[in-house]
């Protein structure tokens, strides 16, 4: 199939995990009354960004993989023939948790899962304390409606992650997000931080002609009582040559249905052929920290 809608949700999150998980069902509902084909949740849509703070109480946050969100949006894909990508903040054992987006096919089937690879840890983004790096791998997912990848979040700054993934064939990759800005630095840096958040994920796309599918949250999140974190939103689409094929506002609730021709990866790969033309013997050094 070579046209597909992209949905993306983008929205505030309460303190309530069922009220969220009930609103992002409900916005996804109407994704596919639009036509959305492949449907993409942010990133931890089930809680409040809980990272700003190191609180061993939001380990009671994480659920198993299968669960219960996997179950709901594996009824949800069936009932209206829509593909899933869903992030969730998954409890693999005891003392073992991940930052873990599901893909659910259009018949409810969950195709596997992607575990974040790349953990920040920066003011009022304390990952490393919640979750541990991924060992899924780069990974991209036949589906109904394409070969999709999944990136999560601090990811999307990695050119190597995006290349990985599309060389297994991704025609979309996307990235369920929570990025915003510190709000004492917005007035001096927020432009330009917010630039290259959109510039780097733009260049993904052209760099590998395929599509990119970006989804942040809204809201000004203080949930540690300091100033917090006044999500960006600006959620996107950017087309196999980097060019934004649509974008949601930066603090309003959007439901964002973007179509896209999957035939473009393919005659962007043929006219640009930067796949053809690496030079895979010399790039060794990848594999190091560091050249010194």
């Amino acid at each position: 199939m070579a046209k597909v809608h992209i949905g993306l949700l983008q929205h505030a999150c309460s303190g309530n995990p069922a009220a969220n998980l009930k609103k992002t069902l409900a916005l996804a509902g109407k994704a596919a009354a639009r036509g959305a084909n492949i449907i993409c949740t942010q990133e931890l849509f089930r809680s409040p960004y809980f990272c700003q703070s190191e609180d061993y109480q939001n380990f009671k946050l994480a659920e198993k993989i299968p669960g219960p969100t996997t179950e709901a949006f594996q009824r949800f894909a069936k009932k209206k023939g829509v593909v899933v990508v869903a992030s969730l903040f998954e409890r693999r054992a005891s003392g073992l948790y991940h930052n873990t987006a599901v893909v659910i096919d259009a018949d409810g089937t969950l195709l596997g899962i992607y575990r974040k690879m790349h953990i920040p840890d920066d003011p009022l983004y304390y990952e490393k304390f919640y979750f541990t790096p991924g060992d899924t791998g780069f990974k991209a997912f036949d589906t109904r409606f394409g070969r999709i990848g999944v990136l999560i979040c601090w990811d999307q700054w990695y050119p190597e992650a995006a290349r990985l993934t599309a060389l297994q064939g991704a025609e979309i990759i996307f990235y369920p997000t929570a990025i915003g800005w510190h709000p004492a630095e917005k007035a001096e840096m927020g432009e330009r931080q917010h630039g290259a958040w959109e510039t780097v994920q733009r260049a993904h796309a052209v760099a590998n002609g395929c599509f990119v599918a970006v989804c942040n949250r809204i809201g000004h999140e203080t949930p540690v009582g300091a100033p917090g974190i006044e999500f960006w939103g600006q959620s996107f689409v950017a087309g196999t040559s980097g060019q934004i094929l649509a974008k949601a506002p930066a603090d309003e609730e959007r439901v964002l249905v973007v179509p896209v021709d999957l035939a473009d990866v393919d005659d962007t790969r043929t006219h640009w052929p930067f796949l053809r033309d690496r030079r895979i013997d010399a790039y060794s050094d990848l594999t190091k920290r560091f050249s010194d």
